[in-house]
């Protein structure tokens, strides 16, 4: 079972990407990225019976466990877009250098990045158009 497949997960984060909130549509830097720990927030809000069925934590700091579903959201969206040449979703890094602590908050929930002062950077993604 893939559930990236099954629980249509691409066309979700595409939603999801898409209902970003930007003060100024016309700048020529074009849409806001979402961290994969934002996205992973974003899709637990919007999706909890998806979460449970993907059954990985959010990720973050503390969670004791390799795997979660921002790396595991993170993954998927960089392989769709390396296979696809041409998709509609863009990735980029934010870089580590001089960044000693992200947290993202949803609701009660708070999430501090287990990225940040380690050798790997944050992946982030937003719709190219």
């Amino acid at each position: 079972m893939s559930h990236w497949r099954d629980l249509e997960i691409a066309r979700k984060i595409r939603e999801i990407l898409a209902d970003v909130h930007y003060t100024n549509p016309q700048h020529h830097f074009g849409r806001p990225f979402l961290t994969a720990y934002q996205l992973a927030l974003e899709f637990a809000r919007r999706h909890p019976d998806d979460v449970a069925i993907i059954g990985q934590p959010i990720g973050g700091e503390g969670v004791g466990q390799q795997s979660s579903l921002a790396q595991y959201l993170a993954r998927q969206l960089s392989t769709e877009i390396q296979g696809a040449g041409s998709s509609d979703i863009e990735g980029g890094f934010l870089s580590n250098q001089h960044l000693a602590l992200i947290e993202f908050v949803e609701g009660d929930q708070h999430v501090v990045s287990s990225l940040t002062n380690t050798q790997y950077d944050l992946s982030m993604f937003r719709l190219r158009k």
